[in-house]
């Protein structure tokens, strides 16, 4: 059965994916993403996560369907319960809000999350776990146990895919509960596998599993796009990626602007880098299968080109793509800055995000990479997504649309929206050119 959001689409897919990048304290994003989309009826079958990601991911999978909202509340409004729950009355003393928050944090430790070490890294014995990371985060075993039930995981109800990278070999390592591509079978997933996920150094040591050691998987790869297409099974799969660093951004101005953007290219580029790998090896496919049909029929029925004919056909993929837009007071340390205020509007901009989603599908840009492969993506120019209060009616979202059409260009197939086009100046000057 489809999904209201692939009916929606005109899709007819088998499987719905949640996609979950890493990003810290900006995960609250995806749980507001996951609460519209329990609103609007659509269950994911399978949840693949990198660092925070994995967490959520591990929230969703190891709670019933009735409880797994509950459990994200929970665990958010836990990491941020430390002193910065009160946001200040005026909006210009934001900024400085949110450096105090992160400047805590980092301090102090995060509820529930991680402390700390005291002796701190540099006063332990070389060799030792304390000696490999500045905070401890026992805490988060701790609360992983409490809120996650890893036998419900185990019951394999819904998949689960975590991605972490191994600090001896420095390759890449998924642990799934189904069956992995590296024909390793199902993993009985444990806190430990989603705490190594998320161990980004050198904030956080190695997790030890199965005596090999580690680290958060975005250091590898922050998106597990190219893992769950590499990993689905046989079906038509819609596949919705929420990612919380964007790869566009303005030219920096001073010193924190650079270490933000260099952040957001940082963790964003695998995204776009997977895209276009998915582009070339489709294209590929279509040229191999194009050839295949031109051969004399005698050639067709060699053993080894049907084997691999069989491997060029694979059956389509749908891309719907979020990416949360920073406000204008966040900074570079918005990824750990977790006071209760701006997990609060992260929340909500997740909601708002993907209530537009599916409520303005005219707003989605759609990119056709394949016949078999097509992603759809919530504008790229809307920077910060206004509240659902401000939501647009219906003329301003056709000004919004037409303006954009004249006002933005783009050399790929897909049409940018930008969200400052929707200005009374700008919708004045798209119905003077209208009129016109």
């Amino acid at each position: 059965m489809t999904s209201p959001l692939s009916r929606k689409l005109a899709l007819d897919n088998e499987c719905m994916a949640l996609v979950l990048q890493g990003g810290g304290a900006l995960g609250a994003y995806q749980a507001g993403v996951f609460e519209e989309l329990l609103a609007i009826d659509v269950e994911p079958k399978w949840v693949a996560g990198v660092s925070i990601g994995a967490i959520n991911a591990a929230l969703i999978a190891g709670n019933a369907p009735e409880h797994r909202l509950a459990r994200l509340h929970e665990f958010w409004e836990l990491v941020s319960s430390g002193p910065a729950r009160q946001a200040p009355f005026f909006d210009g003393q934001r900024t400085v809000f949110n450096q105090w928050s992160a400047a805590w944090a980092a301090t102090f430790g995060v509820p529930g999350f991680y402390k700390p070490r005291v002796p701190p890294a540099m006063l332990q014995p070389d060799g030792t776990p304390a000696a490999l990371s500045v905070y401890d985060s026992g805490a988060l075993k701790s609360t992983l146990e409490r809120l996650v039930d890893f036998d419900r995981i185990n019951a394999r109800t819904m998949r689960l895919s975590v991605g972490a990278v191994n600090v001896t070999t420095g390759n890449s390592k998924w642990f799934d509960n189904h069956n992995c591509p590296d024909g390793s079978g199902p993993t009985i997933i444990a806190a430990q596998h989603i705490m190594a996920s998320g161990a980004l150094p050198p904030a956080f040591g190695p997790v030890v599993i199965d005596g090999e050691s580690y680290w958060d998987g975005g250091i590898l790869s922050n998106t597990p796009l190219q893992y769950v297409l590499d990993a689905r099974d046989d079906v038509k799969l819609l596949a919705v990626q929420v990612d919380l660093f964007p790869s566009r951004g303005p030219l920096p101005v001073n010193l924190g602007g650079v270490l933000q953007r260099h952040k957001d290219i940082m963790y964003s580029s695998r995204t776009r880098f997977t895209t276009e790998k998915i582009a070339e090896m489709q294209r590929l496919r279509g040229a191999m299968r194009r050839l295949i049909r031109r051969l004399p029929e005698a050639l067709r029925d060699d053993p080894d080109l049907r084997a691999l004919d069989a491997t060029l056909h694979t059956q389509r993929v749908d891309i719907v793509h979020l990416i949360y837009r920073q406000s204008a007071f966040e900074s570079e340390s918005k990824d750990y800055e977790f006071s209760r205020p701006s997990m609060l509007d992260h929340w909500q901009r997740g909601v708002d995000d993907m209530r537009r989603t599916h409520q303005h599908l005219d707003w989605l840009e759609v990119s056709a990479i394949d016949s078999d492969v097509t992603v759809y993506d919530l504008a790229q120019g809307y920077e910060a997504a206004p509240s659902s209060k401000d939501e647009p009616d219906h003329d301003e979202k056709v000004a919004l649309v037409e303006a954009s059409k004249t006002l933005t260009k783009k050399p790929a197939a897909r049409k940018t929206f930008t969200r400052k086009a929707a200005t009374p100046r700008a919708r004045q000057a798209s119905n003077v050119r209208r009129k016109g």
